[in-house]
Formats: structure tokens, C-alpha cells, sequence
């Protein structure tokens, strides 16, 4: 496994970390909760956390079967052009995309520990129709060949870099408590109007990379 793969997909993983919903949801629950907050919103990360990566194992072993037989395609010029021509689609439609956001996030309608459950669900329901980097780092990974004891530390790696920005909110809060009021209702009033924007900055990256990577074989 080069570096260079490994950089490619923890700048994808990073860019993950700008999810809107989960840390929407997350600063909601701090600003909220004041019972069992630590045991929820951990069984709330863990349900996303969770969700994603069960979804990337279910790629990676059905692309894994499907490429055994076409493996050399993907090294090939004329798939290489398709990916190309992909990372500049999502590099123009980056410039295109809303950007005023939807400032309706997922709300738990009780606050049991199954709640939270189904909380989790519906928001990695809800970003995994625009998990574009998430899908770049699985088919990055599956392009590379690499083998089940390679992608899946991998693969564990990036969801809880994904989740990392709540954890790191959560652990500040536990630090400063009722000080952290004022900056967590800024930030949630930031991420209803910011989402647009942070969709087109994804796009935009997650385009580039792709075309980076399939320059080798162009």
C-alpha cells in the first residue's frame, strides 16, 4: 500500500469530517441533552460510525468479486478517460451546486437509547446520497488491489476519522461545559447556512483526485 494512496484517502476522510448532518445532530444533542448525554450520543456516532462502514465492506467484497475478472480494465487508458471525465464533471459541478442549504436536520423525535438508533440510520441515510468521498476512497482502494487485512484497518480508520469532529466537540464540552453554550449555538446557526457551500467544496476536491489518480494511466 503506497503513501500516496494512503494520503489520498485520508484527505478523503478528512473531507468527510464537514458533514453537515452528523455534526449538526451532534451539537443539537450538547445543547440539549443533559441526561445520559455521553452513552447517546455515543450510541448515536457508533450507529453512523457503523452504518458507513458495513455499507463500504459490502462495496469493497462485491467490487473485489466483480474485478477479479476485469482488474486489468482498470488499469486501462479507456477507463482511465472515464474516471478523468468524472473528477471534471464533479469539478464543474461543484461551481453549480445550491448554495443555501437545508437548514431541516434530522431531529430525534424522543431521547431513548433507540432513538438514537434510528437517528443514526436516518442520517447516514441521509448523507450517503452525497458520500462522494467516501465512494472515491472505496473505489480508490478497490483499484488498488489491496487485500481484505489491508482495506479494512483502512476502511475502520477513516468512518472514525469521520466521526472525529463530534467526538472532539463532545470531549471540549465535557471540558469547558456551559461555556461552550455561546460557540455551540453559533456553530449550529453556521452549519444551517454553510451546508451548500461545504457540498460544493466537496465536490470540487473529490473531482480532483479523481482526476489525479487517473492521470498514471491516461
Amino acid at each position: 500500500m503506497s503513501i500516496e494512496l494512503l494520503l489520498s484517502i485520508g484527505g478523503l476522510a478528512l473531507l468527510d469530517t464537514l458533514s453537515p448532518a452528523t455534526i449538526g445532530v451532534t451539537v443539537y444533542l450538547l445543547l440539549t441533552e443533559t441526561k445520559s448525554l455521553a452513552s447517546r450520543l455515543l450510541i448515536y456516532l457508533l450507529t453512523v460510525a457503523g452504518f458507513y462502514f458495513s455499507v463500504g465492506v459490502m462495496l469493497m467484497l462485491g467490487m473485489g468479486v466483480l474485478l477479479d475478472s476485469v482488474a486489468s480494465l482498470f488499469q486501462s487508458r479507456a477507463v482511465s478517460w472515464v474516471i478523468f471525465i468524472m473528477g471534471v464533471g464533479l469539478f464543474i459541478a461543484s461551481f453549480y451546486s445550491p448554495q443555501k442549504g437545508n437548514t431541516e436536520l434530522p431531529r430525534p423525535k424522543s431521547k431513548s437509547r433507540f432513538s438514537m438508533v434510528a437517528l443514526g440510520f436516518t442520517t447516514a441515510l441521509i448523507e450517503m446520497g452525497t458520500a462522494f468521498p467516501y465512494f472515491a476512497a472505496i473505489g480508490l482502494m478497490t483499484t488498488a488491489d489491496l487485500t481484505p487485512y489491508q482495506w479494512l484497518p483502512v476502511m475502520s480508520g477513516y468512518n472514525l476519522i469521520m466521526v472525529l469532529p463530534s467526538l472532539i466537540l463532545f470531549m471540549l464540552y465535557l471540558l469547558f461545559g456551559r461555556m461552550m453554550q455561546r460557540p455551540l449555538e453559533r456553530l449550529q446557526m453556521s452549519i444551517a447556512k454553510q451546508s451548500g457551500s461545504v457540498l460544493s467544496w466537496v465536490l470540487c476536491i473529490v473531482g480532483l483526485i479523481l482526476i489525479a489518480n487517473s492521470l498514471d494511466y491516461l
